[in-house]
């Protein structure tokens, strides 16, 4: 059997264990890594059942429903999902994607996961963990789970098909601007030349500058922001794959990454996000105690087609914004968000055109 070929089962299959079967096919290959679950009609008697097999199944389980579900009918199932589409609107229920055509977005995920199972399986391993951690340890195993895919096969073909590029070259001016008006920092990335992609040098002097506000309490805001047509664009892609090696890699990124920073100061931190949000440009404003966006502002995680996970803290922060079940299918299949949509899932909190 193909082992990218997504398998439909029924909940009651499910109940009675078809996510069980030996995982890796010949060749260490992994066998079916996704499975859709069909939830019309599902018999409310194995519903317990089924959400046990799916807690404990090491394979991509994603719900269908061609018809509009009740969330609360199917609660213990859909939180053992990795996620679910619906047809029809969104629901309140975080564990659920409302969509036009449930079986059309199951097919785009699927299609996601085909070109890159191993991402999405450690992606899965890393979001559930996450789950019960704190934020410091959350992101010491997100970093962990990108360093190992690092060193495998689906990150070394993307750097294959992107080809060489020379490293970016540096900043011809503050890469972060610092502004103090009485108790506020305002911090303002500014290599929109870049569009503030999340590089090395902007790196490092954005954490300088939300280290200020943890040493001086007399600060009692932070507002940040970035000069350009966007935000921040994500990761500098032209210094992927140039780490000096992987544990060195692992400590820059739980120990000098600004996500963290971010997270202590929370309760004092306003992030105001317009244009492109990609990668780092949501996962470190999503640990933000508020998050402010332009209505044209676009949002997107496309790590997992690079054959990576979110590496800046997006499994720690995103899915703490708007669960597991939302953020899986935002890594996995990399579509755009939308302010709108953003603000209804509570990945920000206010949409604002000034």
């Amino acid at each position: 059997m193909d082992p990218t070929t997504a398998v439909t089962i029924s909940v009651a299959d499910l109940a009675d264990g078809a996510a069980d079967e030996p995982f890796f096919a010949e060749g260490g290959t992994a066998d079916r890594p996704m499975l859709i679950v069909d939830l019309d009609d599902a018999p409310a008697s194995v519903l317990e059942r089924a959400a046990h097999r799916a807690a404990i199944s090491d394979r991509l389980l994603v719900g269908r429903a061609t018809m509009p579900l009740d969330p609360d009918a199917f609660a213990p199932l859909l939180g053992a999902l990795d996620l679910t589409y619906a047809t029809g609107p969104d629901p309140v229920a975080t564990t659920v994607i409302g969509t036009p055509d449930a079986g059309t977005s199951a097919a785009t995920l699927l299609g996601a996961v085909t070109e890159n199972p191993l991402a999405a399986l450690v992606l899965r391993q890393v979001l559930r963990a996450a789950d019960t951690l704190a934020v410091s340890g959350a992101l010491d195993v997100e970093s962990l789970g990108y360093s190992t895919l690092q060193g495998g096969p689906e990150f070394a073909r993307w750097l294959d098909d992107r080809g060489p590029r020379p490293l970016p070259p540096p900043a011809s001016g503050d890469p972060v601007l610092l502004a103090r008006d009485d108790d506020t920092l305002y911090v303002t990335l500014n290599r929109p030349e870049r569009r503030n992609a999340y590089g090395t040098q902007l790196r490092d002097a954005l954490v300088g500058a939300l280290r200020l506000p943890l040493v001086d309490e007399s600060i009692e805001r932070v507002v940040l922001d970035g000069a350009g047509p966007s935000f921040c664009a994500g990761g500098d892609l032209d210094e992927f794959g140039r780490t000096p090696d992987a544990a060195t890699a692992h400590l820059i990124r739980t120990r000098g990454g600004a996500g963290r920073l971010v997270a202590q100061l929370a309760g004092r931190i306003e992030v105001r996000l317009h244009g492109h949000c990609v990668g780092a440009g949501i996962e470190i404003p999503a640990f933000a105690g508020r998050v402010v966006a332009h209505p044209a502002t676009v949002f997107r995680l496309p790590e997992v087609s690079m054959g990576l996970i979110p590496g800046a803290g997006g499994t720690v922060s995103i899915p703490r914004r708007i669960g597991r079940w939302r953020a899986m299918h935002l890594f996995v299949t990399a579509l755009p968000l939308d302010a709108e949509r953003a603000l209804a899932w509570g990945l920000i909190d206010e949409i604002r055109a000034d």
